[in-house]
Formats: structure tokens, sequence, C-alpha cells
């Protein structure tokens, strides 16, 4: 595949997470559903849950965290589409109770952000769960279970077109040890341009994220 992107080798650079400041589970419920609202894979999925509560798409694109209604739709709408709070798909073992901050991440410090551990994930970056990993190989025209890379593409060319994308929800043990929960695609655009920029993003710790973050 032929990729008119800028060269993806990262420059080596103090590792550091900058917190802007404190975040909330409303905060990272509204960002996650933002995401996914714009997603090919999961929007439409996700706009069936809205119409069925007879929410509004304004509900997810202009947020109101200080609306306590408000915040209980959109908890009860990623739990119907994610199962958070439930014990269930995607946020099985996922800790009840989270610290979440604001934060930049440099560019040495998303190198080291893994994926999710799921099947996609690991053979895009031929097991590594690597987003750098995962570039060189779609730069080299390597899919994975044949499904297309192009998406990647596209987000690496906004970004390099001046797009900025929404915060990635990244979650471990520890600020320096991360697992992305939201933010794939965006993600491995990242890796692809090479992390040429302080990447937005909420970050949610636990001492019990191990169980989900592994």
């Amino acid at each position: 595949m032929n990729i008119a992107l800028p060269g993806n080798s990262v420059t080596p650079m103090l590792t550091v997470v900058r917190v802007l400041g404190m975040s909330s589970e409303d905060e990272m419920v509204a960002c996650f559903l933002s995401g996914e609202l714009s997603s090919r894979r999961f929007g439409q999925n996700l706009r069936s849950h809205l119409a069925a509560a007879g929410q509004v798409e304004r509900l997810l694109t202009h947020p109101d965290l200080s609306d306590a209604g408000a915040n209980v739709a959109r908890r009860a709408l990623l739990a119907a589409t994610r199962g958070y709070g439930e014990n269930r798909d995607l946020f099985e073992n996922f800790p009840g109770h989270v610290t979440w901050v604001r934060a930049l991440l440099s560019a040495d410090e998303a190198v080291g952000v893994r994926y999710l551990d799921y099947s996609y994930w690991v053979e895009l970056s031929g097991g590594s769960r690597r987003p750098i990993d995962a570039a060189a190989r779609i730069m080299a025209g390597l899919r994975a279970f044949d499904v297309r890379n192009e998406p990647f593409v596209d987000a690496a060319r906004a970004l390099i077109g001046g797009e900025r994308f929404p915060p990635l929800i990244l979650v471990g043990g520890r600020q320096d040890n991360l697992v992305c929960l939201e933010g794939h695609l965006r993600l491995t655009a990242h890796a692809l341009v090479g992390f040429q920029s302080d990447i937005e993003c909420l970050i949610g710790t636990a001492p019990t994220m191990g169980r989900w973050a592994q």
C-alpha cells in the first residue's frame, strides 16, 4: 500500500504525562460515547439505542456535565451498548472506582500505550499490541483478518491536515502503564504520523485496573 505520509520514527524524549486537571466518570462516559458516535463500526448501534431511549444526538454531541439527568442517561447508554457498570462486554472486570484526569501524552509516553487485548488489535500489531508496530505493518500493506486499513490512513491524513481529534481514553494501574480503552483508530493514526505532537487524553487509574488492562 502506497501511503503518502511522513516517516513514523519517534525521537526519544523524556517520558512524561502532563496532567492538566481532574476529570470525572461523567466526562469519561461523555467522551467515550462521543467517540463511538462518529465510529463507522459502533455509531449506528449507538444511534439506535439513542432513539429507543427517546434521546437525541445532542445528548452526546453537546454534553452538559452539570446536568445530572443527562449524565445518568449517558451512563445508561454506555451500559446498554458496551456493558459499562454491569461487569460485561467491554467493561468486564472494569473497576467501579477510578480516578480520572485530563492529560497530555508526550510522544515517548504514547509509544508505550498498548491496545486493548482483543484479537483484531493483537493481529494488527503483530502480537505486540503496540500502535507503532501496527503502523509499520499498515505501511507495509499488511491487514488484520483482511479488514481494510484505509480508515487508519484517512485519519492520519486528517491529522496532517490539522484536524483535532477527541481525547483518547486510556487506563491502567499507573500512569506509566496504559492501555487504550477508547480511541484505537485515532491512536493508530498518531502512530502513522510518528506521534508528532502531544496527545490529549483522559487517563483513568485504579489499583485493581490490572484485572482489565492486562
